[in-house]
């Protein structure tokens, strides 16, 4: 625990704001402080990647509206607790955020269903705050195909999908590769010059699921310098039937055995609550078992289970810092400038 603690933590993934929201349309404004707040602190998070996923009922013609309405609740929401955490559009900001003591919270974009097939928002969103971006999250965008359609399609980035990617690079957002099918993810491999993030996703040489990376991918990613953070609280992508703070030790280690250690991460995916609340159990996209156990990384509070896991499995303290945190913090440094 003193390691973790000591540690900077960088959360890849945490769906948190959607169900801040939730609350928000129910006349209880006091989410994020009374449960997302203390969870963040004990689970030790310097650094929050903060996605904004639209369901499916924004997903078209409210896209755009929805997202910029999210975007604004984060920004009111770090106004708020101005004293616990900050939006931060570089990586000098996000140093000086954990410097300060506060909790960094970079803005994303989970599938870019809101730009449609208009580039040019990419430069309106990064004006606003967002710094990283997937191009698809289940199903199609404009833009490019999430992996839920590799047996039908060839997923390739469209010809916007190809531009978005260039104007990311030349603004400094990340690229954000999880979710895309596997010709979109070969295809980035071709198109990209900086190193980018798989911000919550897992090794299919492990558990076999379209939404996990092959080792190849992997090991592709971690030559551009990318970084992928393990999924720890899907059960599909970690192990349905039984998934530990040990399993997910699992992918950590097949990761650094694939591409080394500086280039893994955490993206938990801590969507649970969310689910739980406002539908009464995980909804499920095709592809994915019916059935699963309890994630035991399934909050932020979790995390030091991770840490104790790679610590029991004689994993170096320089290399578990990397891990927690260090790795993910080299991209976010290199690209948002």
């Amino acid at each position: 625990m003193s390691l973790h603690q000591d540690a900077v933590v960088v959360d890849c993934h945490n769906d948190l704001i959607l169900l801040v929201d939730h609350f928000d349309q129910r006349a209880k404004p006091g989410h994020f402080r009374e449960f997302w707040l203390p969870e963040l602190r004990a689970g030790g998070v310097d650094v929050q990647i903060l996605p904004i996923c639209l369901e499916e009922a924004f997903q078209s013609e409210g896209g755009l509206r929805r997202t910029l309405l999210l975007v604004e609740r984060i920004h009111r929401l770090a106004a708020e607790h101005s004293e616990d955490v900050a939006v931060c559009v570089t990586g000098a900001e996000i140093d000086a955020a954990v410097a300060a003591g506060r909790i960094a919270l970079v803005i994303a974009l989970e599938g870019a269903h809101g730009i449609g097939q208009d580039v040019a928002l990419v430069r309106t969103l990064h004006r606003v705050g967002v710094r990283v971006i997937s191009l698809a999250h289940f199903g199609r965008t404009f833009l490019a195909d999430g992996s839920g359609l590799d047996a039908t399609s060839r997923s390739r980035l469209t010809p916007q999908g190809i531009e978005a990617l260039r104007e990311m690079e030349e603004l400094g957002i990340v690229f954000d590769i999880s979710h895309l099918g596997l010709g979109g993810v070969d295809h980035v491999l071709e198109l990209a010059t900086r190193p980018f993030l798989a911000t919550h996703s897992a090794c299919l040489g492990i558990t076999d699921i379209h939404r996990n990376l092959h080792d190849d991918h992997i090991k592709q990613i971690a030559d551009l310098g990318g970084v992928i953070g393990v999924a720890a609280a899907v059960p599909f992508f970690i192990d349905a039937q039984n998934p530990t703070a040990d399993r997910v030790a699992d992918h950590v280690e097949r990761i650094a055995e694939v591409a080394g250690i500086d280039h893994v991460g955490l993206g938990p995916d801590f969507i649970d609550d969310y689910y739980q609340q406002v539908y009464g159990g995980w909804m499920l996209p095709p592809g994915f078992e019916a059935t699963t156990a309890h994630a035991e990384v399934s909050r932020p509070s979790d995390l030091p289970k991770i840490t104790d896991a790679l610590v029991r499995r004689g994993f170096a303290e320089a290399d578990i810092r990397k891990v927690l945190g260090e790795n993910v913090l080299r991209v976010l440094r290199e690209v948002m400038v």
